[in-house]
Order: C-alpha cells, then structure tokens, then sequence
C-alpha cells in the first residue's frame, strides 16, 4: 500500500490564487486515481513560497525523516517552493529519507525528459517569484510617490482613509502632550502618571516605557518618513512641529547612555552594579513637588524588571562617598607607600604563579613527544595520508605555542615597580572628582547598608583590582567620620563607618 501526505500553500499576494479547499480537492484526487492514501495534510496559509522559513512545511520535512509515507503531494511545485536552490535542497532532503515529490497537476515522468521539464518548472517559479517581487516594489513605490500608506502598522495618532494617512485629532493632542512634558524634561514615568490619571490609553491598555520612547522617536510625527534610501513628506500628515521635534530629538541622543539630562553627568555610570540582583544601576531623575530636579542611582532590577528592592541613593551622595573614601585611603604618604609595596608583592605572586605559562610549556612537552614517535614510525615505513596530515597538525600548533609562550614570558619580565604605583596614585588624587573616579575605580557594588568600590591599581590596561567595603547606616550614604585601612593577603581593603 501506497501512502501520503499533502502540501499547499497560498501567497498573501494573490488572494485570488487557487483557494487551499481547491488544492486539497486536486491532490485528493490525484491520489485515489494513482492509489495512494493520504495519511495527513500540511497547510500554510498566506505564506510565501521564496524561501522555505515556513512552519507547516519544516514540520513536513521534519516528520518525513521517520519514513512513515512514500509521497509528498503537492498542486504544483510552485506550491512547494520558488527558490530553486532551496527547492533542490528540500526535495534533495525529502530524495534521502526515500520520500518522492508529486505534482499533481504537472504529470513529470521518472525519465531524463521529465528531470528538465521538472527543472525547468522550478526556473520558471523562480522567474515569477522574482518578476511579482519587483512588480510589487515598483507599486509601492509609486503609491509612496502619490502620498498612499502601502502598509504595515499605523503609527498612534493616525488612521488610513482611502489608502492616506489621517490624522486622529484626540490621539494626536496625546503625542504633542507626551513631546511637549518630554522637552520640559518631565521624564517618561512621570509622562505615563499623568496620562493614566486622565484616563488616557494606548489602543485600550496603559501607556508603558517602550511606547512612550517609541513615539519619542518615530520621524513621521514630523512629516518624515524613510523607506530605504528614498524619503517621503507627502504620505504622513505633520503632528509635531519641527522645532519641538527637534528639541525632542536632541535630547534623546544626550539621554542615550543612561544620563537623563543631557548637561547633568553621572560621574559612575557604567560603574555601579546592585549588590542584590547584579543589574547595572542608572542615573535617573524626578521632578520634587517644589518643581526642583532630583538626580538619584535606581537599580534597572527594580524599575525596568520588577526584580529587586533597592533603595535608590542621592547621585551627589554617592558620588562623595565613593571620591572620599579613595582620598581617605591615600590621606598620606605613608599609606601610599604601604598600599603599593602591598600591590608589588600581590603582582610578585601572580607572576610567580605563571600558570598558564605552566600549561603551555606542558603542552608543548606533549606535542614534541607525539611528534617524535610519528617520526620514528614514519622511518619505520608506516606512512599514511592520515599520518601526514597529523604531523603537519602538530607542527602548526607547536608554532602557536612557541608564539603564545614568549608572550607569556614577556609579561613574567614586565614587573610593576613600586615608583610607578605612587605616581599613578598621585597624578589620580591630584584630580578632580571625575578623573578620580575614573583613573581609579573600576566597579562600585552597591548594597543597602555598604558599598564594595574595587580599584584599578595600575594605568597599564590590565583588569586587577582591589576590594574597598564602605558601610554606611542610611542610603543617603553620610560623610565619613572615622576609617581604618585593612591590608590582607591577597587584596587592599578599607572598612569605613559612619
């Protein structure tokens, strides 16, 4: 007993093209005049057939590799595809796990002629394929040239009549609302407040971050829209006037790595991390009910993922605490002296450790034992193709290894001495507070009750660092009264209360 499967598929295209209904009707047929059972049947509705990226046709591909029926039927091959590298792939796939292809409408013989014809209906679902993609193109382009919408979701604030942009009068009032705070530098959650206490919504549901900075963002509240390499002025009606527009737009590129003022820097960013839940903490600000702008470090855990409960710290209070406890560490020269003979003797240890020098010296020890005995049995007269190509292996990973350990032996040589330590110490505290935080600090962990500030020690690139606990009672983070240097093993610590 012969058994199948049957595939159709219509393009969202050409609405007019044979229904699903009429290619199932064929395909059936065919089968019961050539006696084969249909034993199920794989849609694709709307799809398009100039690649194979569709899900009922992966899964027929899929499943045809358990073998359980002999044919895969189709109306026309055009059904089964129109790319004819993908199309050869597919039924080369279909070939392997002994599954033929059928076209029940174009009778193809197993025979050298019915190969080119089968060929030559695949070319010619390609050339149409290609022929409707450029016919489509140059449509939509000429309907842009008219001033047309040619598809795709409208923006908030408009509506298609006729095929043309129109403006919708209360939505647009929203977006030249949500500009207008935005420019007053009134920051999106506060924007989202005040639209959802006037009972404002976004196509039914509460506005949120992402739609706010999307409308933010979205040229065709200018009159603008971009197609490629083509620009339109004709196809969406102006919401928002140029100049508020390009208020708007300026700000967003200053507010792009986190600071939400574009004349207001955040001297950590890119520094703090929460201690409880490791995202990174950004500047954000607020507007007090006395209309003064507050600057603070909030963790994105909280306000961007509902995952976490830390406080957020004062901007300035964080950024004193953390400039003060590194000029608390070095208040003196001694300290200085004590702190980088500390930091020689822990880059001493680590050089002396040298153990991934350790492990390349052992591979090469291996790799010039391997060589050696495919040597002796090369002089042997046991000589092969594979005993070449391992040989000549061995040899390219030797080079490697000889490169990567003069690397290694190099930096063994390249010792920190301790008059490098003290001037690059003093040149950072000679600084101001921006040059302090960034000459030195490598990376704030920030707790509740205690900071972790961890140190570069060194300008020359390299990623050591030493941990700094600060602890503090509130998360206004006080000045330091008292601190104590802590010196252990393997790092440079300095406890500080409040």
């Amino acid at each position: 007993m012969k058994t199948g499967v049957i595939y159709a598929r219509y393009s969202s295209d050409r609405q007019t093209e044979q229904s699903i209904e009429g290619q199932l009707r064929v395909c059936n047929e065919y089968a019961v005049r050539n006696e084969i059972v249909v034993v199920d049947t794989y849609i694709d509705r709307a799809m398009t057939g100039t690649n194979d990226k569709r899900a009922s046709f992966q899964r027929m591909l899929k499943d045809s590799a358990k073998r359980a029926w002999d044919y895969v039927i189709v109306y026309k091959i055009d059904r089964f595809g129109r790319n004819k590298y993908e199309l050869a792939m597919n039924k080369h796939t279909l070939k392997l796990n002994g599954i033929r292809l059928i076209s029940a409408m174009e009778n193809i013989p197993e025979t050298p002629e019915g190969i080119i014809l089968e060929s030559l209906l695949e070319g010619m679902a390609e050339y149409y394929s290609a022929e409707l993609s450029q016919k489509i193109r140059r449509g939509n382009n000429e309907s842009r040239k008219k001033g047309n919408v040619t598809g795709g979701k409208m923006p908030y604030g408009y509506k298609i009549v006729d095929k043309k942009a129109v403006i919708v009068p209360e939505q647009a009032e929203v977006v030249r609302y949500i500009y207008e705070q935005y420019a007053k530098n009134v920051i999106a959650k506060d924007i989202i407040k005040a639209l959802a206490d006037r009972g404002v919504l976004y196509h039914g549901k509460p506005f949120v971050r992402n739609t706010v900075y999307k409308i933010l963002q979205n040229t065709k509240y200018s009159g603008v829209y971009t197609h490629g390499d083509e620009v339109y002025t004709n196809i969406y009606p102006q919401i928002v006037p140029d100049d508020l527009f390009k208020i708007v737009q300026a700000k967003n590129v200053g507010n792009r790595y986190g600071s939400l003022s574009q004349y207001v820097k955040y001297l950590l960013r890119k520094k703090v991390v929460c201690g409880y839940c490791g995202n990174s903490i950004n500047g954000v600000s607020a507007t007090a009910r006395s209309g003064e702008r507050k600057r603070y470090y909030s963790c994105s855990g909280r306000y961007d993922k509902k995952i976490c409960k830390k406080k957020s710290v004062r901007k300035d209070a964080l950024e004193n605490v953390v400039v003060q406890a590194i000029m608390t560490l070095f208040e003196n020269n001694a300290m200085i002296d004590g702190f980088a003979e500390k930091i020689i003797a822990v880059n001493q240890k680590r050089l002396q450790d040298q153990s991934v020098l350790k492990l390349l010296q052992q591979e090469q020890d291996q790799i010039a034992k391997a060589k050696h005995n495919l040597i002796v049995a090369i002089e042997q007269g046991i000589i092969t193709n594979t005993t070449k190509e391992r040989l000549q292996e061995l040899e390219r990973r030797q080079e490697e290894l000889s490169e990567k350990i003069l690397v290694e032996q190099a930096k063994v040589k390249t010792t920190i001495k301790k008059a490098d330590v003290i001037a690059f110490i003093k040149k950072a505290l000679n600084n101001n507070a921006e040059r302090i935080i960034d000459l030195l600090v490598r990376q704030v962990i920030l707790f509740d009750d205690k900071i972790i500030i961890k140190c570069n020690y060194s300008d020359r690139g390299n990623s050591e660092y030493l941990d700094v606990p600060i602890h503090s009672t509130t998360t206004e983070l006080p000045v330091i009264n008292t601190c104590s240097p802590v010196i252990g093993s393997e790092q440079v610590a300095l406890e500080i209360k409040a």
